[in-house]
């Protein structure tokens, strides 16, 4: 609202008509409250006498109410102005109009990432934020708590100063892709698993640099697959060009959830120190393995601190909704990161930094994570129950992580039929680089995962599949996983 004083209209005439227009146009709406008149005559620099007499004449026509000393819209306002009152408008009052529905539409989501993690919702998390909102709640320890965590899980032995906070794996990624495109001089040339985690892939794309896709197998990438050609300056692209970058998720790979060996990672560092690569390793869910015993992390074995960067996340643990993560790099590269996250400024509130540093003080984190990897093997357990004996359906065996991954005859049939039925799951074609040239094309011969208890490993020799999340709700799931045997039952 406002006022002008050179209109000629009286000031109390100017408001009144206001109110009105947002009134009629649907800006404002039964029961919203309106500013004091005290502070609304402050901030126009009017009397109050003017915004009372306002107030007065609205009251009068019956826009509105006085409610426990707040002056509200009146509940039960339904106006259309007269043409000479208002200019003519064809949007009816936003109370009058249709909404767009944010109620459940009864359909079940099961696609990674979807879901939200209702497990979450305790006294111990709420209590964290209230804390760390508290005008006395103090330092932000984050960092000190990520050094301790990073040494007794991963392995990783860093100070505080080594670490940057970051918004999770697409901002760590974005950080070290510019700061290393500055170091370079031009646009990198950045290895990407494929099948892999598109998002991240999105991330090189977006950053003016050139994704390489990379075939993986039942034990990730292999460091014989890269590309080892020189570049040539003519700008354009060919793929036996070295990269510069590697990301890859050794852990767990995403989605088909095999784990470098040791071998393997000795053999990708080898690979990169002889080529002056660097390697992003996205350690997105290693607290989440529950067959066995994580490896460490790769920058472990990186004890020359100049190849290996660690992005880590809690997007796996907490949910999308808690935008925290942070990461590890070579000497050479933290100043440069530091200054230009300092340039950028931090995504991160302070307050959600305090809220995570206190959850995992508290030891609430190690408690919460410890119930989400019994939820996820149970849930996982589940869906192989549920889909046992139907033939050309197989759970693919992970050691860990919150998704699944089914090979089903026809994922496109699949994952259209379910929609149909109200349950939403991913297709695995969406995980590979470009769905004409899709790695479930390639022939390769995985080699067999003794972790796996002897099974063959998971690779590219996938021809269909599903990716499922595994953070709905049991009850969800059940569900979902009664629809999904009846869509891959054969018929008669």
């Amino acid at each position: 609202m406002s006022v002008d004083r050179a209109s000629g209209v009286p000031l109390g005439e100017q408001l009144v008509g206001q109110v009105r227009d947002l009134v009629a146009r649907g800006v404002l709406c039964a029961g919203d409250p309106l500013p004091s008149s005290r502070v609304l005559a402050e901030r126009l620099g009017t009397s109050r006498g003017t915004v009372v007499t306002a107030w007065d004449v609205l009251a009068g026509e019956g826009y509105l109410t006085a409610d426990h000393g707040a002056t509200r819209i009146a509940p039960d306002v339904r106006v259309v102005p007269a043409a000479s009152e208002l200019p003519v408008s064809t949007t009816p009052p936003r109370s009058s109009r249709p909404r767009r529905s944010v109620v459940n539409t009864g359909q079940i989501d099961l696609r990674p990432g979807k879901a939200l993690i209702a497990e979450l919702d305790t006294p111990a998390w709420r209590g964290a934020w209230r804390d760390a909102a508290s005008a006395n709640a103090g330092e932000v320890p984050l960092r000190q708590h990520l050094a301790e965590y990073l040494r007794l899980n991963r392995g990783v032995v860093r100070e505080l100063d080594d670490i940057v906070i970051t918004a999770g794996a697409r901002d760590g990624l974005q950080l070290v892709l510019r700061v290393l495109g500055a170091l370079r001089g031009r646009r990198l040339r950045v290895a990407v698993e494929d099948p892999g985690y598109s998002a991240l892939r999105r991330v090189v794309e977006a950053t003016g640099h050139v994704a390489i896709p990379i075939p993986v197998d039942g034990f990730g990438l292999d460091p014989a697959n890269l590309p080892t050609g020189e570049w040539a300056g003519t700008g354009t692209w060919d793929v036996a060009e070295t990269p510069d970058v590697v990301v890859v998720t050794p852990g767990h790979q995403y989605p088909l959830g095999g784990t470098m060996p040791v071998s393997r990672r000795l053999e990708l560092l080898r690979w990169a120190r002889r080529h002056s690569a660097v390697v992003i390793e996205d350690d997105y869910d290693s607290e989440l393995r529950y067959t066995g015993q994580p490896l460490p992390a790769l920058a472990a074995l990186d004890t020359d601190r100049d190849t290996v960067v660690t992005l880590g996340s809690f997007t796996k643990v907490l949910g999308n909704g808690v935008g925290v993560g942070h990461l590890v790099a070579p000497d050479d590269l933290l100043p440069k990161l530091h200054t230009l996250r300092a340039e950028l400024g931090s995504p991160v509130s302070v307050v959600a930094q305090r809220a995570i540093a206190r959850f995992m003080d508290s030891g609430h984190l190690q408690r919460h994570t410890a119930r989400m990897r019994r939820a996820y093997r149970r849930r996982r357990s589940l869906i192989g129950q549920s889909l046992a004996n139907l033939p050309g359906v197989a759970v693919v065996p992970m050691a860990g992580g919150s998704h699944t991954v089914i090979e089903v005859p026809d994922e496109v049939a699949a994952v259209a039929a379910t929609a149909r039925r109200g349950v939403l799951v991913s297709g695995l074609g969406e995980y590979w680089a470009a769905s004409a040239n899709r790695a479930r094309t390639r022939t390769m011969t995985p080699a067999p995962d003794t972790t796996e208890g002897g099974r063959t490993a998971p690779g590219s020799e996938l021809r269909n599949g599903l990716v499922l999340g595994l953070t709905a709700s049991d009850a969800h799931l059940e569900r979902g996983m009664r629809v999904l045997r009846d869509v891959l039952t054969p018929g008669p």
